[in-house]
């Protein structure tokens, strides 16, 4: 499956970039590889004051439905996206 190996290397380039991406865009890297390797959030909503797990409860959750294929895909595309914006 190719584009298994493209993801691989998506997560790979995330390691290298000089520039850190802004919490929401490391929101949605995490939401997307979270879907993209497990599917639909299937865990308990944190609770309490955890605003950092709730914040990834929230990104993942509004990807239900999405496909592991698209997902995989779309983190893909933001990695391809931030490395650009190295350049």
């Amino acid at each position: 499956m190719e584009s298994n190996e493209a993801f691989q290397n998506a997560l790979k380039t995330v390691d290298t970039l000089t520039q850190r991406p802004s919490n929401e865009q490391l929101l949605k890297l995490y939401a997307l590889y979270k879907q993209a390797t497990h599917g639909d959030n299937d865990t308990e909503r944190p609770g309490g004051f955890d605003f950092k797990a709730a914040a990834k409860y929230n990104a993942w959750e509004k990807l239900k439905g999405e496909s592991k294929e698209n997902a995989m895909k779309a983190y893909i595309d933001l990695v391809n996206e931030l490395k650009s914006a190295e350049s």
